[in-house]
């Protein structure tokens, strides 16, 4: 299908916003030296309005198709910090998710949550002692398992969590999306198991819900709804756009410690700091087309395969600026606490997304099959 190549953003990239994102840069340092939760920063996106920004009536309203500009303010707020770019995007993910499969009554109840400042979270990695969900005789469940990488960790007070529904009734069966009211609860937490080479602050601890007990009106969606294309896999553009920003930042921490070593006439340095710049305004029209591809595409194909163009191409773009980046700064520039440090060892680990072999291969298998090689 034909879609649109004029592209207009609502005022997300205002003053506002880039003073915000420079607080964020001015304040990593002391946030990545506590290693906890990012608290100064997530309580700015609440004081900004961020955490209801594509509500209803809102700026980036998801019923009316801004897509582009949710990339946009994502890569804006990875520039700033990688781990609060990470928890933000999983807030969007669980709005986008209950807008998507929530009835009228659900979302009214979780927009009013994410209004009153709850933070959301999509959290869906386990491992062998992962989620169960044993439906109850009133059509509730009972929790039983955890979940690892659970970013944010219990700071995220309305995660949305999956788990194997298991019930007497055949329909009861597949994998099950519900939404915790996670601040009336009690549950195990063990920070032990997040020790990562970067990407601390966003505390992606395990945490075991085991005992908890949630009401039919908790469950999202039906089994296997989560699964469901092209959302699944056409979300992957909002971690990609988070990553960019990470590529973004890395590139004006590499002018800035060139500037200070008064480096900026080397043409060897020059040379890559250009290269870098390339790669992340590439990065971002990538970005900018599957915005509009996903808010105008009739084909969830189509979608699905953009989006894994996305995420490949964006993931070597930032590879790039990270080998470009150790070469200008040297191993003088890698050492704690220079910001060239910090964000190295975040991007690093943010650029681990599950299975980026499977989302080129399937790129070859949709040319393969016959189709154009992208939306026209």
């Amino acid at each position: 299908m034909s879609v649109p190549i004029s592209i207009q953003f609502p005022p997300v990239e205002s003053d506002r916003l880039r003073a915000l994102v420079d607080r964020f840069t001015t304040w990593a340092p002391s946030t990545y030296a506590d290693g906890g939760f990012p608290e100064r920063e997530m309580e700015e996106l609440r004081r900004a309005g961020l955490l209801r920004i594509t509500l209803p009536g809102e700026a980036l309203d998801q019923e009316r198709g801004h897509t582009a500009g949710v990339l946009r303010l994502l890569k804006e707020i990875g520039r700033g910090n990688l781990s609060v770019g990470r928890i933000y995007e999983g807030h969007l993910n669980a709005l986008q998710l209950i807008k998507i499969y929530g009835t009228p009554e659900q979302r009214k109840r979780w927009y009013t949550d994410a209004r009153a400042g709850h933070l959301f979270g999509v959290w869906n990695t386990q491992m062998a002692d992962g989620v169960e969900l044993h439906r109850k005789h009133d059509g509730g469940v009972r929790v039983a398992g955890s979940k690892s990488f659970c970013s944010g960790a219990d700071r995220v007070t309305r995660p949305l969590i999956t788990g194997v529904l298991r019930g007497d009734a055949p329909e009861d069966a597949g994998w099950q999306m519900a939404v915790l009211p996670l601040d009336e609860h009690r549950v195990k937490v063990d920070p032990t198991f997040w020790n990562p080479a970067g990407m601390r602050n966003s505390v992606s601890y395990k945490i075991d819900f085991s005992g908890i007990e949630l009401g039919a009106d908790d469950l999202l969606g039906g089994p296997e709804d989560y699964n469901r294309q092209p959302y699944l896999s056409g979300g992957a553009v909002r971690f990609a756009a988070v990553q960019l920003g990470g590529a973004a930042a890395l590139l004006d921490a590499t002018r800035e410690y060139l500037r200070d070593l008064g480096r900026t006439e080397d043409p060897y340095q020059r040379t890559r700091v250009g290269q870098m710049a390339i790669l992340v305004e590439s990065g971002q029209l990538w970005l900018d087309r599957a915005g509009q591809l996903s808010d105008h595409s009739e084909d969830p194909a189509a979608v699905v395969h953009y989006a894994n163009m996305v995420r490949t191409a964006i993931a070597g773009y930032c590879e790039q600026c990270l080998e470009m980046a150790q070469r200008s700064v040297g191993a003088r520039g890698l050492l704690h606490p220079h910001p060239v440090a910090r964000l190295h060892a975040d991007l690093s680990m943010y650029l681990r997304q599950p299975a980026p072999d499977a989302a080129l291969e399937a790129v070859g298998q949709y040319l393969l099959n016959g189709h154009g090689p992208a939306a026209h």
